[in-house]
């Protein structure tokens, strides 16, 4: 099971189920395994109960694993426990805060404010180490305030109640701060928004195979079964948040390097088919402070996704999965085939045409070869804090058509002999070294290209095959803005040569293709005119 909390049932296969804006009530296990769990919708009152090989706990306070009966921490472990340098010299139970943020909005005339009579009071002084009102990036009024936190001294799972009352407390006291004591340039703003919801930054965290410790973060130690990668600082709060004001909000601790997370540290010690995914993955509190952001959990939910269906797939436990050099290879190839970034990690193309073909483009950069459609990897790691010495895999990573001879470009797969094609993957250029996220900061905004297509993605563009002899546009894009676009074929073709042809972007004057797949279908495949479906499930696009 997919623990997804989302909106209602709305997709099965065997042994796979989400049940969406679901609450968890239990769970039945027998001999170190999950049989089935139990849980209800609230806005229906329908009950449901799952049986499935392989469950999946994305709840971040791990109410599936709890309920399971699996181990976890809770708090901050001393020093002496891991040997870590950023943690206590003492244990205690203190988890990092929650916060409620705020979006205020500028209007044309003065908007007065009242705070209510429960409202907490702040002067300068107490803020004085938390930037506010001053139209930087995380401090302009429109985006609120991620400092306003609260509540790491107490429970954040049972006490969670009593936090998001203070935090109302905290918001209303901070706005009431910056709109009525001395100038903060605010007279023209309103309160225009704030959360009812904490946004819980730490609780429970599972004992996985394997702990995360600091020492895995800043030595950036190679683990062969790694899924995902992190490269956030350590990003230690103080768990009184704002009722520490001679502290700082954050004391961060620069990784050197990006950082492998294994899969160990998300497969369940003492659940043998329980895996986890997010802040509730097995790492230590200090290496918890890097992994717990959500671009971070992210990818390993990505990690644990492609893993999960590879354990259902090949009817295996995942707590086999980590000792078998097999299974690794396998799920690390299928991250990797669907764009995913693992540190050394190489893409071999075993079951891939492109991998065989005679490889042309109408031009070609000094660092841009047409070849480069069928490198190892899909990203350029450039710059400090990127990869360790050792564990690069250099060069661009795609093809860049000459900047001098414009557009149209193409590029060119040929065999000597014809291959049989069900589908064509592509993954173009998105400028993945920009910042390209939802954000209510306008400094941030300000720093990326929203409402269009990143300028180096290919906008407009052909796909040709070439079969008996003759050339044959079966597909014509326009508008294009997605990094990876698959296109499947009605049938198997039976081809001599594909060609993409680049005919506009969405800013550069040149075209630029990170990979090309030519899946190889199997031989019953063929017989049978079947086509085979795409390792990541990605919808057909044309």
């Amino acid at each position: 099971m997919f623990d997804f909390i989302l909106q209602e049932r709305c997709w099965e296969e065997p042994n796979l189920t989400l049940l969406l804006n679901t609450s968890l009530v239990g769970a039945e296990t027998e001999d170190g395994l999950i049989q089935k769990v139990m849980a209800l919708r609230p806005s229906t009152e329908d009950e449901f109960t799952i049986g499935a090989s392989v469950f999946v706990d994305c709840t971040g306070d791990g109410a599936l694993g709890v309920a399971a009966g699996a181990a976890f921490m809770n708090g901050r472990e001393s020093r002496e426990m891991h040997g870590e340098s950023l943690a206590r010299e003492e244990p205690d139970a203190k988890t990092l805060g929650s916060t409620l943020l705020l979006m205020g909005r500028r209007h044309d005339r003065p908007m007065p404010f009242i705070a209510p009579s429960w409202a907490r009071k702040f002067s300068d002084e107490d803020l004085r180490l938390r930037p506010h009102a001053t139209q930087e990036i995380d401090s302009g009024l429109e985006y609120g305030f991620w400092w306003i936190e609260w509540g790491g001294q107490l429970d954040t799972i049972k006490d969670n109640e009593t936090i998001r009352d203070e935090l109302t407390s905290i918001v209303m006291g901070v706005w009431d701060h910056i709109k009525n004591d001395g100038d903060h340039g605010a007279e023209c703003w309103a309160l225009d928004w704030f959360g009812a919801v904490p946004g819980k930054r730490e609780s429970r965290r599972f004992i996985g195979q394997y702990i995360l410790t600091e020492h895995d973060l800043m030595k950036s130690c190679p683990q062969a079964d790694a899924i995902a990668y992190g490269g956030w600082p350590i990003d230690l709060h103080p768990p009184e948040g704002v009722d520490r004001p001679n502290e700082l909000p954050s004391a961060t601790t620069q990784v050197p390097y990006l950082y492998d997370i294994p899969l160990r540290s998300c497969v369940a010690r003492d659940v043998k088919n329980l895996m986890f995914a997010g802040r509730n993955m097995s790492a230590t509190h200090v290496a918890f402070a890097s992994t717990r952001v959500m671009a971070t959990c992210a990818s390993v939910g990505e990690g644990v996704g492609v893993a999960a269906a590879y354990a259902v797939e090949k009817n295996a436990l995942p707590s086999g999965l980590t000792s078998d050099p097999g299974a690794l290879n396998e799920i690390r190839q299928r991250l990797m085939r669907g764009d995913a970034f693992l540190i050394g990690g190489k893409y071999f193309g075993e079951k891939d045409h492109a991998f065989s073909a005679i490889i042309s483009a109408s031009s070609e950069t000094s660092d841009g070869a047409a070849q480069n459609i069928v490198s190892e990897q899909t990203r350029a790691i450039r710059g400090d804090r990127g990869v360790p010495s050792g564990r690069e895999v250099g060069g661009t990573h795609r093809w860049i058509s000459d900047h001098n001879k414009g557009l149209p470009a193409w590029i060119e797969l040929r065999w000597i002999e014809p291959v049989e094609l069900s589908q064509i993957e592509i993954v173009f250029d998105t400028g993945l070294h920009r910042h390209l996220t939802l954000t209510q900061s306008d400094a941030y905004n300000r720093q990326m290209h929203w409402g269009v297509g990143q300028p180096e993605c290919v906008r407009d563009y052909r796909l040709e095959i070439n079969c008996d002899r003759r050339w044959e546009t079966v597909e014509h894009v326009k508008g294009n803005w997605q990094r990876r676009r698959i296109h499947k074929f009605p049938s198997s073709t039976r081809c001599h040569a594909v060609r993409i042809i680049i005919d506009a972007t969405w800013g550069v004057n040149h075209a630029r293709v990170v990979r090309v797949i030519c899946p190889v279908m199997t031989s019953k495949q063929v017989a049978l005119g079947l086509i085979p479906t795409s390792l990541d499930n990605v919808p057909t696009e044309a």
